[in-house]
C-alpha cells in the first residue's frame, strides 16, 4: 500500500491498487502533479445482454437483482462492491469511482426478462451492488426507466439507496406501494458531516437522506433505515441516534450491517483512515478483527453482516433494544399477486383496442 497520499477532492480512493487478476500494474504514487490531474468520472457503455443478476446469499433477503450501473461515484471508502471491478479488468481504488459502466438497454433487457414465460414473480432487488441513483443517474434516467416496466408489471422490488435522488421517482414508487410491491432502505453510516464528507464523498449528506426518508413516507412507501456498515470506533457510538432520526423521520423498520473489508478494500480503508482520522486507524482495524476471527473479512454466510464474538454481541444487543424501545419492525413482506404481463405494444391488436 502507498504511504503518505494526498486526499483528492470528492474521492474516497487516493489511487488505484492492484488488480488480483492482472500481472501488469502502473503505480501512480497518487496524482500530485499539477500536470497530470486527477480522473474525471467516465461513463462507459456495458453491452451486457441480459440484466438480471442471481445470487445464492441467504443474507440479502432476494435472489434476484438489477444493477444499472457497474462502479459507483458516490466513492464510499468502505464499499464492499469495490473487487468487483476487478473482474473488468479496472481496479477497485478510483477506477471504481471513476469508470462507470451504464447499462443503456436495462429497461428493455428487464421487460423482456419480465415478459418471458420461464420468468416467476418474486421480489427483485434494485441497487444491491452499486448505487442506482448515484450522480450519472440524475441525467441518463435509467433507473427510472427500470421503475416503469416493474410498475407496469407490478413486480415487487426492494430498494436500497444512499441518495435523495431517490424522491424523483416517488410516483412510480407509489404506484408499486398500492399492489405492496415496493419497500426502500436508506443506509445512513453517519450524522456527522465531516465523517460523511469524508467517506463518502459525492453520496446525499445524513440530513438529506432522512429528508428522503421523510417525503417518502409521507407518500406512504414502506421505508425503513439501515445503519451501515456500522464502522467500530469510529461511528457505532451514533447507531441508538441513527436509529432515533430516522424514525423521527417516518422509517417504520431499520436493520445494520458491520462493517468488513474484503480484498482490495481493506488497503483502501486502511489508507483512507490513515488520510482522516490516523488516531483510530488501529482501534478500528483491531476491532474488525476481533469480529472477524482475526482477519479484515468473513465473508461466511449469517456473519458476514454482523461479525462474531462479545463486541459484536454488544453492537447486536444495542441495536435491538433500540429498535424496540423506538417501534421500528422487521421490514415488510412484499406481495407478487398484482404481477401481470401488460399487452405488447408492438402488437397490432394493442393499438387496435388502446391502453
Amino acid at each position: 500500500m502507498p504511504l503518505s497520499l494526498p486526499t483528492l477532492h470528492g474521492r474516497g480512493a487516493s489511487w488505484n491498487p492492484p488488480n488480483r487478476f492482472e500481472r501488469l500494474h502502473v503505480d501512480r504514487r497518487g496524482w500530485t502533479d499539477p500536470d497530470d490531474p486527477a480522473p474525471e468520472t467516465e461513463l462507459l457503455e456495458d453491452a451486457t445482454r441480459s440484466i438480471l443478476a442471481h445470487n445464492d446469499s441467504p443474507d440479502v433477503g432476494f435472489d434476484v437483482g438489477i444493477n444499472p450501473y457497474r462502479g459507483c461515484s458516490h466513492g464510499c471508502a468502505y464499499c464492499y462492491a469495490r473487487p468487483t471491478h476487478e473482474y473488468l479488468g479496472f481496479s477497485a481504488g478510483l477506477d471504481f469511482e471513476t469508470r462507470i459502466l451504464v447499462k443503456r438497454r436495462a429497461p428493455e433487457l428487464l421487460r423482456e426478462a419480465l415478459s418471458a414465460r420461464s420468468w416467476k414473480p418474486r421480489v427483485i432487488g434494485l441497487s444491491g451492488n452499486t448505487d442506482a441513483w448515484q450522480p450519472a443517474e440524475r441525467r441518463l434516467r435509467i433507473t427510472r426507466r427500470c421503475l416503469e416496466v416493474l410498475a407496469e408489471f407490478r413486480n415487487p422490488v426492494a430498494i436500497v439507496t444512499k441518495s435523495y435522488l431517490v424522491t424523483r421517482d416517488v410516483d412510480l414508487l407509489a404506484e408499486l406501494a398500492r399492489y405492496r410491491a415496493v419497500a426502500v432502505v436508506l443506509s445512513v453510516t453517519s450524522l456527522s458531516n465531516d465523517v460523511h464528507r469524508a467517506m463518502e464523498p459525492r453520496a446525499s449528506s445524513p440530513a438529506r437522506r432522512l429528508g428522503a426518508i421523510r417525503v417518502l413516507a409521507d407518500a406512504g412507501i414502506p421505508v425503513g433505515v439501515n445503519v451501515a456498515p456500522v464502522v467500530p470506533g469510529l461511528t457505532d457510538h451514533e447507531v441508538p441516534d441513527i436509529l432515533q432520526a430516522a424514525a423521527d423521520a417516518g422509517a417504520t423498520f431499520a436493520g445494520y450491517i458491520m462493517l468488513r473489508l474484503p480484498l482490495g478494500v481493506k488497503d483502501i480503508f486502511a489508507d483512507w483512515l490513515e488520510r482522516h482520522f490516523p488516531e483510530r486507524r488501529s482501534k478500528v482495524l483491531n476491532r474488525v478483527r476481533e469480529m472477524r476471527g482475526g482477519e479484515l473479512d468473513d465473508a461466511r454466510f449469517g456473519t458476514r453482516g454482523r461479525g462474531e464474538g462479545p463486541w459484536a454481541d454488544q453492537m447486536r444487543s444495542l441495536f435491538r433494544v433500540t429498535r424496540d424501545r423506538l417501534g421500528l419492525v422487521a421490514p415488510p413482506r412484499l406481495s407478487s399477486d398484482a404481477f401481470r404481463v401488460p399487452p405488447d405494444r408492438d402488437a397490432p391488436q394493442y393499438e387496435l383496442f388502446g391502453s
